[in-house]
Formats: C-alpha cells, structure tokens, sequence
C-alpha cells in the first residue's frame, strides 16, 4: 500500500498579519494614551502650575540669608555714651571647604594656642551641623590671635575670620540697675518672640535685651533685618549674591542720667573696709541705693543700687561658677534696689499723711498735741506706743511733729484716719502702686488695707494694725523709688509725675525729647496744706532731726529722716544697734529735694542696716551739693543732639558689619608682639 504524502499547512500570513494589526492597533491606543496623560500633567507643570513650581524650584536654587542689625546706642543726658558696640571676632570652619579637618585643626592649635577643650566643643559642635555651614572655632579672638592668622591665612582654605559687633558696657557695674544688659537668645525669648509675632526680625540677631533699659526699650533698640538673597548650588554653597537689603538699624535713645552725678553717688556708697582675711583696707559697697530725680518732671538724674556687678559678664554669656557666686552672694548683687527693694518707709511718709490729715479735716493747721512719750489706743488698755523721746515732746502742732519727728502725733492721726482713707490717700502719691518708671524690673511693695490683710493673713484689720502704719511702719512696704516720687508730690505741691529714664530717641538724625504723661493731680488738697508740709520739712533741716548734718547750707531744703524697723521689739524690750545681728539692725532713709520753693533736685536714700535716718541724710546733701553748687551738671539747659553719623570706633578698630569693609587692627597688643608667619612645610608638618 503506497502512502499518500499529507501537506502540512506551517504560516498563514493571512492571520498573522491580522493579529499584527490588532496588536500595533492597541499599542498605538495605548500610546497615544499615555502621551496624552504626559501632556495633560506637563501643561499642569508649565502652564497651570507654573508659578506654583517656579517658587518650589527658587527656594531649592535661592536661599535668604537674614542681616542682623546694628543696636542702637545709649547715651547719657549730656551725650556720654553709656552703651555702645564694639567689633568681635570669631574664627569660624567650613567643613566642606576644608580637606583635612585633624590636620587643619593641629596646624590652627600650634599657630593660635589652642586647648584641647577648644577643639573639643568644635568637633562636637561640627557634629550638630551641616557641613555647609560655618562652625565657630575661637568665639573671641584676641588681637594676636587676629593678626597672627591674618598674616597665615592663605594657607587655611574654608577657615575665615568673622566680624560682628557685641555689646559693651564701659562704665561696667555703675550702671547695670539701669541699663541691665543683653544676652544671648534662648528657648524662652524665642518663644515669647513668636507670641508676639516678632520672630522673624531676630532670625540673624545674636543677643536682646534681658533686663533694664536694653529690656524695656528693645523693640526701638533693636533696629530691622536686612537680608541678601543668594543663589546656592546641590551641595548648598553659595555660588552668587542676587540681591542686597541692608538693614535698618536701631534707634540711638538718650537718657536722663547725667553719669558724672551716677559715679559721684555710687561713691558715696564705698567705703573702706578691712578684709576679715587679708586684713588689708579694700573698698566695700554699702548695701543700699540712691534715687536722684528732677522734681519739675521726675527725669531719673542717678539711680544706684549698691553693690552690684559687671554687666559685660552677661554679654558674651556667664560660666556657671561666676552666676552662682553672684546668686549665692549674701550682699544680693543681683538686686535691683531702688526699685525691687521693698523696706518699711518710716518717717519719711510724716509729710504725706500730714497733707491727707489736714485735707480729711482730721486736723487743722492749729490742731497740737501733747503726748508724755507713748500713746495708747483711747478707752483700751492696748500696749504703749512709744515715741523716740521718753518724756514726750511737749505741745506740738503737724509742722513741729514734722520736724521733730513725733511719732506719737501721727499714732493718733493715723487711729483718727483709719486705714480706709490711709490707704486711699497714700495710693494717691504712689504708694501700692507701680511708680511707672521706664523699667520692667519693679515691685509695688504694699500699702496694707483690711482686704490685703484678710486675704494673706485671713484675719480681720483691728484698730492696732493702723497705729503702725502712722509712722511708715507695721505692715507697710515700699521701694526708693516709691519714696523718692510721693517726695516730689510734696515738692511739685500735689502734681504727680511719672519717673522716667528715657529722654530722647534719634530721630531723623537728631535727638527728638520723649513726653511722658503725669497721674492725675491730688486735686484734693488746698495750698496751704503742701506749704504746712513743705515748711515740716524745711524746719527738719533748719532745727530738726538734720539741723547737724547740714549746717552752712548754699540753699534752702527741706527733707524728712526716718528709721526702718527690720524686726519688732517685745514688749519692754529695749532696741541696742550693738547687741544685735548686723543684717536685724535698722534701716537708715532720708528723703528731700533743693531749693525749697522752686526744686531742681531730689533724693531719697535708703542705707540697708545703718541704723538711724541721720546716717543718710550726709549722703544727701553730698549730692545735693554736688547738683546745686557745682558746675557739673546743667539742670536747665538741653544739651546740644549728637550728630547720628559718628563713627563706632574703639582702640583704633573701625568695622563695617554689613557692608564688610577692610579691618584695621587694634595696635595695644601688637607693638611688642612678633608674629608667626608659616610657610607651606611648616603647614604641612604641624
């Protein structure tokens, strides 16, 4: 049987090329497709979201560097500068620019005397950040260190020298309760900043204002950010500067304080005192502080809270060693006396409730008294209230209880008053109430009422409570400063001024004054009244409790001593200065102004543990001299404004933050220095 062959079909090109045609069909749907979704997100890109992108894509390519502002300066009445800006330098790394840090860092260790603890909190500050950024090697380079690396520093790449301006203080600790002091920024001052939205103006500002005048007048100080807009590459160095904004610096302000009186009265508080270790005689700063204000206006002159310290210290930041010794001095340094100190007020507050006695009606311009050396509370068997004299004083009227002095006239003004009006008509000449002095740092003391009693004490106000309050006693506390302004309400005859230390801002280029408002006026009480009080207090310098201490006056004053009690006596116990531990001795205060009818100036001073009022009247009349008699310092006249382009030099430096001008050299510390020039194996060995 013969096979048949069989023909086996292998290609149909016919379904083939159908299958093709389907298949590039869909391909081509598919990809027509997908170029459509491409084009459809690229005009979302190019078109519709351009702008949107193009500030993405800025912000990878552009960075804005902030620009500190230079502060403003600080000026005395007269234009002594108090507060200025001197140029620091600080050497700084740029890791990325520097090809072998340990090698660098040997070679900057030999040349600039560094320790190893200085290379210790740069590596471990380099660790902390990009390595773009610049690191600070040396904070403060001295003058040597300066030169020596200038003259080298072509062999150091990515290591730069960086100047900016710090603040300083030339008149060191005799001004720090008024000027207080800036200080670096922490976590606390940036959150306080972004509260009240001003953080972006302090994005390139290394340090503001903590306490004093630096604090409270911060904002006009400080000045406005500039920036420089500049174009960074992938690795974030900068590869070319776009734009320039420079900033707005801060606003020169001039103050009251005339700083020939500020040293004059901060002198009157050292004495000579022997060291208890070396037994040498070494200054010692008394424990007490002076307010010098012009009564017309109430302009701060001086204020002195003694002792104090070195402002320049907070600056740059102070070690924990130092800050301790000053928290744990038991001198309190860190006080700010004149308006945080808070003591009895005494008797130098006779003169202000004479003026509410005599307007309430309690007593008259003839009322006297007769007193055999106590007081008792009327129809009681109370305890005595005694008074400085054992036999009494004899008749007195309100001016001889002035003068003299007379406790046991103002025990019973005060139980026929009550501590309702008392009180009242004290909060009128500032007492219990903030003295509105240009300064955060401030305390209201107190001027006790039945409520303040029942609520920190919860006990009722009896009637021996008020006796005390009478003579600036009892449960009644008050700053210098409070003193110093209820004074010039007596002074000024019932006018109620704000104390203030500001007295120009720079404006335009040249000084503008600043107004501050006054408190209403005591409305209430008559002429007669303030010339009753006034004459009190002329009569205690003429023939009471001061006649001694300023005998041969050039003028005609008046003033009130007075005598704080730190503790209260038992009854029959007798007070002995001697017997008793230095710091439960008695405060000693006076308070007065010059001249008598027409006043220019006024002090209130206050001598921690002294003893008697009678030790600071001396100190007063010192100052008063010293204003009045003297040719150095002009009440009256304004002094001439300081031209607002004076150059910030300092021991021959002269810089230019911003706009990076050449830096001539301090010479003090070069003429006898030789400096260390390295050549390229020297480098390269170290």
């Amino acid at each position: 049987m013969s096979k048949e062959k069989v023909k086996v079909k292998i290609r149909d090109h016919q379904s083939e090329m159908a299958l093709f045609t389907r298949r590039a069909i869909t391909a081509f749907l598919f990809m027509l497709v997908g170029v459509g979704v491409l084009l459809t997100n690229l005009y979302h890109l190019q078109v519709k979201n351009h702008s949107q992108y193009q500030a993405r894509s800025n912000n990878n390519r552009i960075k804005v560097i902030p620009v500190e502002p230079n502060r403003g300066r600080i000026y005395d009445r007269n234009g002594v500068l108090l507060a200025q800006n001197t140029p620091v330098y600080s050497l700084e790394l740029v890791p990325e620019k520097v090809h072998d840090i340990d090698a660098t860092l040997a070679s900057l260790k030999s040349l600039l005397g560094l320790n190893e603890s200085d290379i210790a909190q740069f590596q471990k500050a380099m660790h902390r950040t990009l390595r773009t950024r610049p690191v600070t090697l040396i904070e403060q380079m001295s003058e040597v260190q300066v030169a020596e690396f200038s003259v080298n520093q072509f062999h150091y790449d990515g290591v730069d020298v960086d100047a900016y301006l710090e603040r300083y203080y030339p008149y060191s600790a005799n001004l720090t309760h008024v000027l207080g002091y800036v200080g670096k920024i922490n976590d606390r001052d940036i959150r306080r900043l972004k509260e009240e939205e001003k953080y972006t103006n302090y994005k390139a500002t290394r340090t503001i204002g903590k306490l004093g005048i630096e604090r409270y007048y911060e904002d006009t100080l400080h000045g406005q950010s500039g920036y420089e807009k500049v174009e960074i590459d992938s690795r974030g160095r900068v590869v070319r500067t776009l734009d320039y904004v420079a900033p707005i610096s801060g606003q020169d302000i001039k103050l009251n304080i005339d700083i020939g009186l500020q040293l004059y009265a901060n002198k009157q508080l050292t004495i000579k005192k022997e060291n208890p270790i070396t037994h040498k005689m070494e200054d010692y700063h008394r424990r007490g502080s002076i307010v010098v204000l012009d009564p017309r206006d109430n302009s701060v002159l001086a204020m002195v809270s003694s002792p104090s310290y070195d402002p320049n210290l907070f600056v740059h930041g102070i070690s924990s060693k130092r800050y301790n010794a000053l928290l744990n001095d038991p001198d309190h340094p860190l006080l700010n006396r004149t308006t945080l100190g808070v003591y009895p007020p005494g008797s130098t507050v006779k003169p202000q409730i004479a003026v509410a006695a005599l307007s309430e009606g309690v007593i008259s311009p003839n009322t006297t008294r007769n007193f055999p050396g106590w007081w008792r509370i009327p129809h009681s068997k109370s305890r005595k209230f005694r008074d400085d004299v054992r036999w009494g004083h004899g008749e007195v009227n309100v001016v001889k209880a002035i003068e003299q002095s007379v406790d046991t006239f103002f025990y019973q003004v005060a139980y026929d008053m009550g501590i309702d009006r008392l009180s009242i008509w004290m909060n009128k000449f500032g007492y219990g109430e903030p003295s509105g002095i240009d300064i955060n740092e401030e305390s209201t003391a107190n001027m006790p009422t039945r409520e303040w009693k029942h609520a920190h004490y919860h006990q009722a106000w009896y009637q021996g409570d008020t006796i005390p309050v009478g003579i600036g006693q009892g449960y009644w506390t008050a700053s210098p400063m409070q003193i110093a302004k209820a004074t010039a309400v007596v002074a000024d005859e019932g006018v109620v001024h704000r104390p203030h230390l500001l007295k120009a801002v720079m404006e335009g280029g040249q000084f503008e004054p600043v107004l501050f408002k006054d408190y209403p006026r005591i409305s209430e009480a008559k002429k007669q009244n303030w010339d009753l009080a006034k004459e009190g207090m002329h009569r205690v310098i003429v023939s009471g409790t001061a006649r001694k201490l300023f005998k041969n006056l050039a003028y005609e004053a008046g003033g009130k001593t007075g005598t704080s009690q730190v503790f209260g006596l038992a009854k029959g116990q007798k007070y002995n200065s001697k017997e008793v531990a230095e710091h439960l001795r008695d405060h000693a205060l006076f308070t007065g102004f010059a001249p008598l009818n027409h006043p220019k100036v006024l002090v209130a001073i206050v001598l921690e543990n002294a003893g008697w009022g009678k030790y600071a009247a001396p100190i007063a009349r010192n100052i008063m001299d010293y204003a009045l008699v003297k040719p150095t310092i002009n009440l009256d006249a304004d002094p001439s404004n300081l031209p607002p382009d004076q150059l910030m030099t300092h021991d021959g430096i002269h810089v230019n933050v911003h706009n990076k001008t050449q830096t001539t050299l301090p010479k003090k510390e070069l003429a006898h220095h030789k400096i260390k020039v390295l050549d390229s194996e020297q480098v390269k060995h170290s």
